[in-house]
């Protein structure tokens, strides 16, 4: 969508003036929302790997005769290219990025606020940026008039890098280690909850979304906030877009593996002490880190089992119905899906350096525990031979499996933990689960057309275009399928039928949109396999916890 910008002087109160967008349709002279990028959220830490800083209560974004700027886009941490989804800009990258950019509708604000709709961006927790999704036509054109958040934050090393030195630094100065990117997140969140009445949002109703690794994300903070006391929680419902929880994230003993690989791929001696090894690490330019990130054979950053924003027994809660019962308890409702071919695009991402059996185990184990691994590749290949539906162990037979585990299997074995735990909890009212096989126009200058429906292919659906132009027969279809409802989702508005916002199913059910652009209520073909692997990995951590 063509688009011309000026300038727009915001006012927020004790936190100062700031000067963003209002962004209008060039075609028709519409203005569709007005546009804050670069929204500082928190103050950077005071060094690498600790946590950022809460903003203080005398915090001002600038003046009325010197606003703050906010009109370009939030900071960039560094990380490697992919593809167009995030070529690699060197000089683009900070590692202050504790930023968000804030989308708000036109008009006058309803009674009590807008609802507020936070998006986290995806990338493997390696890559990403808020920057590149765009909400304007999406406020502008349809129903769905909400505050839009989408938040940066720390990625690959620089938000998940842990290890037994890392944790004694950070015990020095009484802070936990790990995850930062997730406490960022947290971070982005408790200031959208204080300050998105400033501009129009309503705190009391926050949808938190996010797309692959950021839905990964939605469901991290999610626990986290089930954790929390009631006046402190956050979430009122959330949406989880192709993906899923899949194990318990590695325990430090694991991932201690890692930080030593790393060092030893930078020459930095094991001899030295570990203040010296963190001091040292600390030092580097971001590039010479991943660069030697990349090398080594645990190379992705994953989450950590740090008891402290992620608990040992997150799994066993969601075995055990305690999960399910706490959903329950705040009436958080979840809408979580995927498409038709997400497989496509998973291949492509580090696939394995040979195309052997083996050589998929390694790269498995960049991502999973390796019990994990050892248990998943006999459901998959029981005779070690490639299947019929898989043309070569790399890419095909590593997307596909990368694919079941971030998605299609774990995703209903998620569904199937909230619906059929050990307690006997059944949270299926609160669950409205979908699927896309319907692939618009706009995405083939970027996505091949043999890739189908692949990961990140609908993103013009949920951001009406994102910057692109939907043609009015896939509009009909979007608003039809996803839109509506959603705009009902989030706002909290009652709808004909038993989901109360027109989904037309929940629980098992699927809703499709298909490939002519007609909806469709579904049963699940994949259900009882997607179970069978999630009970299977589970019983393989259970024997773990026993036997330590």
């Amino acid at each position: 969508m063509e688009t011309t910008n000026r300038p727009h002087l915001h006012t927020l109160a004790h936190r100062g003036t700031i000067q963003g967008l209002t962004i209008t349709a060039t075609k028709t002279s519409t203005d569709l929302c007005h546009y804050f990028g670069g929204v500082r959220y928190a103050l950077p830490p005071l060094q690498r790997w600790r946590r950022a800083r809460q903003l203080p209560s005398t915090f001002t974004y600038g003046s009325k005769d010197a606003p703050g700027r906010c009109d370009s886009g939030a900071g960039l941490c560094p990380q490697p290219g992919f593809l167009s989804l995030s070529p690699e800009n060197e000089a683009a990258w900070t590692e202050d990025c504790f930023q968000c950019n804030v989308w708000v509708p036109v008009g006058e604000v309803p009674r009590g606020g807008w609802p507020v709709f936070m998006f986290i961006h995806g990338g493997w927790l390696q890559f990403g940026s808020p920057n590149g999704f765009n909400a304007a036509a999406l406020l502008g054109e349809t129903n769905f008039k909400c505050v839009v958040v989408m938040p940066a934050y720390r990625v690959n090393l620089f938000g998940f890098l842990y290890s037994a030195e890392l944790e004694q630094d950070a015990a020095a100065v009484g802070e936990t280690v790990g995850n930062h990117g997730f406490w960022d997140q947290r971070l982005a969140m408790e200031w959208t909850k204080e300050n998105v009445h400033l501009f129009g949002g309503n705190p009391d109703n926050i949808t938190i979304s996010g797309y692959s690794a950021g839905a990964n994300s939605a469901f991290h903070q999610l626990a986290y906030d089930l954790r929390q006391p009631d006046d402190k929680a956050i979430v009122r419902q959330a949406c989880i877009f192709s993906n899923s929880p899949a194990v318990q994230p590695k325990s430090p003993a694991e991932t201690q593996l890692q930080f030593d690989q790393l060092l030893a791929a930078l020459h930095i001696p094991s001899t030295l002490s570990a203040n010296e090894r963190l001091a040292r690490l600390r030092a580097l330019p971001p590039k010479q880190l991943l660069d030697a990130a990349k090398t080594i054979q645990v190379h992705q950053f994953r989450p950590t089992t740090d008891s402290g924003f992620i608990l040992p027994n997150l799994f066993t809660s969601l075995d055990n119905g305690d999960f399910a019962r706490k959903l329950l308890a705040r009436n958080i409702r979840l809408i979580l899906g995927e498409c038709a071919d997400e497989h496509f695009l998973y291949s492509v991402w580090f696939p394995p350096q040979e195309n052997t059996l083996e050589s998929l185990r390694t790269r498995l184990i960049a991502d999973y525990p390796e019990r994990i691994v050892d248990a998943l590749l006999p459901l998959h290949y029981p005779t070690k031979q490639l299947p019929p539906t898989c043309q070569n162990w790399t890419p095909d037979a590593w997307g596909r499996i990368y694919a079941d585990m971030q998605v299609y299997h774990m995703q209903r074995g998620l569904i199937h933990a909230l619906t059929d735990n050990a307690a006997g909890i059944d949270a299926s009212r609160l669950i409205h689960r979908y699927r896309i096989e319907f692939r618009a126009q706009c995405i083939e200058k970027g996505i091949p057309l043999e890739w189908g429906v692949t990961h990140s292919s609908d993103y013009p659906l949920w951001f009406w275009g994102n910057g692109d132009v939907l043609t009015d027969s896939e509009k009909k279809s979007t608003a039809e399928a996803f839109i509506g409802p959603l705009s009902r989702f989030v706002k909290g508005v009652s709808a004909e039928g038993r989901d109360g916002f027109g989904w037309g199913t929940c629980g098992k059910g699927v809703r499709v949109l298909r490939a002519d652009g007609e909806v469709e209520i579904r049963g699940d073909e994949m259900w009882e396999e997607g179970v069978r692997v999630w009970k299977t990995l589970r019983d393989v951590d259970v024997g773990e916890k026993a036997r330590l």
